[in-house]
């Protein structure tokens, strides 16, 4: 790509496009690429001026290496800077809408006017047609009604204001919809960057997902994501294909099934030759699955929905009897004017889909807004320990060989088996093997992982097992070195230990250092103050371990050495009470307590099965679960208030309209001007800004 350097400093550079014009799609995908490199922290594209601001780490020769290797022709993203794009496409829609009503109420006579009044009440009116014959007195008859009565008494200006209403509510709400969309896919869109290839000599390699081609043999592992469409070549496997096809529950692969990228392997392994590389339409793929879910169907817009279809018969009765007592087809056609139908339909949904959006602004991924509505009542909230109320990031604090193991060769043998399932204790190993420069061979056989116990191979012959202590010592019956046994009493207890035993005895102790998050006490103290009645913590560590932690945060309850199905049972038991519950997770570990929860919740960078099955994906900081939870309230709020302002306003106008004091082109103008306003007031955020 082609650019001139406008300003540069050591961290920033600013640059020129030599283009006649910037269009917002090109503007978009050079953010996108930016955006996407590790070397770049913040990048901005400006369409109008044709300029772009980055902010980088590093030498600015790399940034330079990156922006020549871009072309606007060959670039192919996820999707994810395209909502400059959408933006511009409904402002340009709104600005003609109003350009063309402006030209035609001053630029063209009556006569003219009316006839094309007439030729533009045929979309209002057809769909009023085809509701009666079907039986049923919905929103479309009503506004068909409304539109043919008001050029029947010779409105015709009445209803073109009617229909440019009506216009200008379609345009707002398409475009909050597909925000709101658009913000979904992205953030349910993949975020793998690397995967297992398998070579032609047998040999496993770990390369970048970007430099996978089609026909490359890739391995995919239980708790992982599939990174690309392929053909089972090898293996079987439960896959979860949820995040596509709304399925809920695991299919089954084997060779020759087809995989689709973005499902989750829920159990088992496979080889996968890839039929569809990198850039292939996930996020078209996305957007089609979130328009055709009922999961953005809120019970909240469903009920707006109902009462809007059943004050419709209401609207038309009140016509009616006005006409019939009074004899005034004024006063009759000012009630018909007004219904409530419009705002409820339209200000309810985008007051729930602002609020995902408002939510995703502040990194809380939704996938439903029905979700905000749980999580604005839930009154029980369970968090796993590791990941969630700890860091998510754990560090090994020292290694304890035994048996007479160089302590060195027992941390490179455990980072040999942990890389293959990654979690966040397994990603501290593998970590502090690589810091201490220590590199593997694969060495081992096939690496086998059982669910909330550890990881079970074989090497040189000898069985190779880690794990919890349950795993290890009472389902293994690993046995402790002879002549080691008051050392291995006196292990630390202020950390989770990893044990790993070689052929039946214990090799060694790996101490893993989980830090108490500095957020989590305030945050679950901000939960309660919320009104989240019940915290609890459980974990599959010692009940040391799970004491102190529950005292430093504050939890009501927890619950120690606990297995993924005593998670899930408990949350059967609050459901049993009549509680709604929320469970934070971040491992293969917590999928089937989330599976059961009312609303389930994975912090980012927890496992992608996790994040698969969460129905809200929250940041690395607690205090996030306060916004949604904040964020839920007060969407439940608004709705609220959108009620009792849409039934005592149009009522007041069918009021005024009944008695003679409003004429119907007034109370036209009056209803659709305030279902205009309410649906605005419903677009703008819920919290105040902070900065």
């Amino acid at each position: 790509m082609k650019y001139r350097i406008l300003h540069e400093s050591a961290d920033r550079l600013r640059i020129h496009l030599p283009k006649v014009r910037v269009s917002a799609d090109e503007a978009d995908s050079l953010y996108e690429y930016l955006n996407e490199s590790p070397l770049v922290s913040k990048a901005s594209v400006s369409e109008r001026s044709g300029n772009a601001v980055i902010c980088f780490t590093g030498d600015v020769s790399a940034i330079m290496q990156l922006l020549d290797a871009f072309s606007f022709q060959e670039y192919e993203g996820d999707g994810s800077g395209r909502a400059r794009s959408i933006a511009k496409e409904y402002e340009e829609k709104l600005f003609a809408h109003v350009l063309k009503r402006c030209a035609k109420r001053f630029l063209l006579p009556s006569g003219i006017r009316a006839v094309l009044t007439a030729v533009n009440a045929v979309r209002y009116v057809l769909p009023g047609i085809r509701s009666l014959l079907k039986g049923k007195l919905q929103v479309e008859v009503l506004d068909a009604v409304t539109i043919t009565a008001s050029m029947a008494t010779g409105s015709y200006d009445t209803a073109s204001d009617i229909m440019f209403l009506l216009g200008i509510s379609e345009i707002l709400e398409e475009w909050t919809h597909k925000k709101s969309v658009d913000d979904l896919a992205r953030s349910m869109s993949l975020n793998i960057d690397r995967v297992w290839l398998k070579r032609a000599d047998g040999t496993e390699i770990l390369m970048p997902v970007r430099e996978i081609e089609e026909n490359d043999v890739i391995i995919v592992r239980a708790g992982n994501t599939i990174p690309l469409d392929g053909i089972a070549v090898r293996g079987e496997a439960q896959v979860s294909q949820a995040s596509l096809t709304g399925e809920p529950l695991p299919v089954f692969k084997k060779e020759g099934s087809y995989v689709y990228g973005g499902t989750v392997m829920e159990e088992g392994e496979l080889m996968i030759r890839v039929v569809k590389a990198a850039g292939s339409g996930r996020y078209d793929s996305i957007v089609k699955m979130i328009e055709d879910s009922e999961k953005l169907t809120s019970e909240s817009e469903n009920r707006a929905a109902r009462l809007a279809d059943s004050l419709v018969p209401w609207c038309l009765g009140a016509t009616g009897l006005t006409y019939l007592f009074t004899r005034d087809i004024t006063r009759a056609m000012s009630v018909l004017m007004v219904d409530f139908s419009c705002a409820l339909k339209l200000s309810i949904p985008i007051a729930v889909l602002s609020a995902m959006r408002e939510a995703s602004d502040a990194g809380i991924r939704v996938k439903g807004g029905k979700y905000l509505e749980r999580c604005a009542k839930a009154e029980t909230m369970v968090f796993d320990k590791t990941g969630t109320l700890t860091y998510s990031t754990p560090r090994v604090a020292a290694v304890i060989p035994f048996a007479g193991n160089d302590r060195r060769e027992m941390l490179r043998l455990a980072a040999c088996l942990e890389e293959h399932y990654p979690h966040s204790i397994a990603n501290a190993v593998v970590a502090e093997a690589k810091a201490q420069g220590l590199v593997h061979e694969e060495e081992h056989s096939k690496v086998e992982y059982v669910v909330a116990h550890g990881i079970a191979s074989s090497i040189r012959g000898k069985k190779v097992i880690i794990g919890s202590y349950h795993f290890v010592f009472e389902d293994e019956k690993t046995v402790i070195p002879e002549g080691e046994q008051e050392r291995f009493d006196s292990l630390p207890e202020q950390y989770s230990l990893l044990y790993m035993a070689i052929g039946g005895t214990l090799a060694a102790v790996i101490c893993i250092e989980d830090p108490i998050r500095e957020e989590a006490a305030a945050a679950v103290r901000g939960l309660h103050e919320a009104g989240v009645s019940r915290i609890a913590m459980m974990t599959g560590d010692s009940e040391k371990t799970a004491a102190a932690v529950a005292r430093a945060v504050g939890v009501d309850f927890y619950a120690s050495e606990v297995l993924p199905q005593d998670k899930a049972a408990f949350i059967d038991a609050e459901h049993e009470k009549g509680h709604t519950v929320i469970m934070i997770g971040d491992g293969i570990n917590d999928t089937p307590a989330l599976s059961k929860a009312d609303v389930a919740v994975a912090v980012s960078d927890g496992s992608p099965i996790a994040r698969e099955i969460a129905d809200l994906t929250v940041g690395d900081d607690l205090r996030s679960l306060l916004a949604a939870r904040e964020i839920s309230a007060l969407l439940m709020r608004r709705i609220s208030q959108n009620y009792f302002m849409i039934m005592t306003f149009n009522s007041g106008l069918i009021a005024l309209g009944m008695l003679g004091v409003l004429q119907p082109s007034f109370t036209a103008y009056a209803h659709n001007l305030s279902t205009l306003l309410i649906s605005l007031h419903s677009m703008s955020r819920l919290r105040k800004q902070t900065d």
